[in-house]
């Protein structure tokens, strides 16, 4: 996608087997700063400290902080180690597990003098292959959108709600829910986006307006919590949201704050659509509830809020007493029942095993 009229991808690869260029995602959307990764503790940090965020991303981010590694020491010890640092990282996101796995699997059969330029090249295909992915998911969301825009009155607006981030900064490029926004603008629709301001890191303000606002998006920020007061009156058409963990039998795990919106929207008869790419989906997973660690974060950015003053300088400022308990659950899980379809890379289909299998039939067998 586009910042400023010049196309990027969230990451990319810059001198071979030594660096790695990102946007340093913390800075947005007041400031675009670009981070040169050169160590396998840089891509860990980057990951941990949320300078990339967003499950596909998080995954390509250590697909190339193992090769980072491997050009340093391609020993097995040293792969073994690449794998645990990354994988104590985050979580929740099984797109971690994968493309750490992914690597590991690809790398150990290989003699050691041939480690590093192969970790370089599948951490570029696995990013390439994320855009690819997205861009399909977008193409099959688009046409639930031309559905919806098929049964409104010539020149009506489809009104979309997101929430959190789903956009191309947390995957490689296009994004997963904002792909078939980007698909159905780019063909003309009229579309306008509900952005959720996503507390307390504000992924929706800082970075989904953001994005929006960079490709011509027509969007408007709310409250999170408006979201059920739209659709009881009407003003939302459809929801996508993505997700950073599907398991086998269609629960969804996504931003704190996520079932509130699905419950809203079956309340009042919206759609309600989750876009992944079939990496996220833990196919050694049966019940959301009881089986996805959810990640607690630092009460610190429940207790503080950065943000741009008049004068134009980014300050953190405490919303709340010294003194206050806090508590920051990162993540809740949308059980399949709540979920209208999945949108994924092969199509779009029930929120359930049987759907998932169907479109994933080679692993139908592997299913919890």
């Amino acid at each position: 996608m586009k910042v400023h009229g010049k196309a990027y991808r969230s990451i990319w690869p810059l001198e071979a087997g030594k660096t790695v260029g990102i946007i340093d995602q913390t800075c947005l959307p007041h400031r675009f700063v670009e981070v040169e990764l050169r160590t396998l503790e840089d891509a860990a940090v980057s990951i941990k400290d949320m300078w990339v965020r967003g499950a596909p991303l998080i995954g390509a981010t250590a697909a190339f902080g193992v090769a980072l590694e491997m050009a340093r020491d391609p020993s097995d010890a040293s792969l073994d180690n690449a794998w645990e640092v990354l994988h104590a990282t985050r979580p929740t996101a099984i797109n971690l597990r994968w493309a750490l796995n992914d690597m590991r699997s690809c790398l150990s059969q290989l003699p050691l003098e041939q480690r590093a330029d192969a970790a370089w090249q599948r951490a570029i295909e696995i990013s390439d292959e994320d855009v690819a992915c997205n861009e399909s998911i977008g193409k099959h969301g688009l046409k639930l959108i031309e559905e919806i825009a098929a049964q409104k009155s010539p020149g009506d607006t489809i009104n979309i709600l997101t929430h959190c981030n789903a956009g191309w900064l947390a995957t490689v490029d296009w994004g997963t829910a904002t792909s078939p926004i980007y698909h159905a603008h780019n063909k003309g629709l009229k579309v306008h986006v509900w952005v959720d301001e996503t507390r307390p890191r504000n992924q929706g303000a800082g970075l989904t307006a953001w994005e929006l606002g960079e490709h011509g998006v027509p969007h408007t920020l709310l409250v999170d919590n408006a979201g059920g007061h739209l659709m009881q009156h009407g003003m939302v058409d459809l929801c996508i949201v993505g997700t950073d963990r599907t398991t086998a039998h269609g629960d969804v795990c996504n931003k704190i704050g996520t079932y509130l919106k699905a419950l809203a929207a079956h309340d009042n008869g919206v759609p309600f659509y989750v876009a992944l790419p079939s990496s996220t989906i833990d196919w050694t997973v049966a019940d959301g509830l009881k089986e996805i660690p959810i990640e607690e974060r630092g009460g610190e950015e429940v207790a503080w809020i950065s943000g741009e003053t008049a004068a134009g300088d980014v300050e953190k400022v405490r919303i709340c007493p010294p003194e206050t308990p806090l508590s920051n659950f990162a993540f809740d899980v949308t059980p399949s029942k709540y979920v209208t379809a999945l949108i994924t890379e092969r199509g779009v289909c029930a929120a359930s095993k049987v759907g998932l299998a169907g479109l994933f039939p080679e692993r139908a067998n592997a299913t919890a």
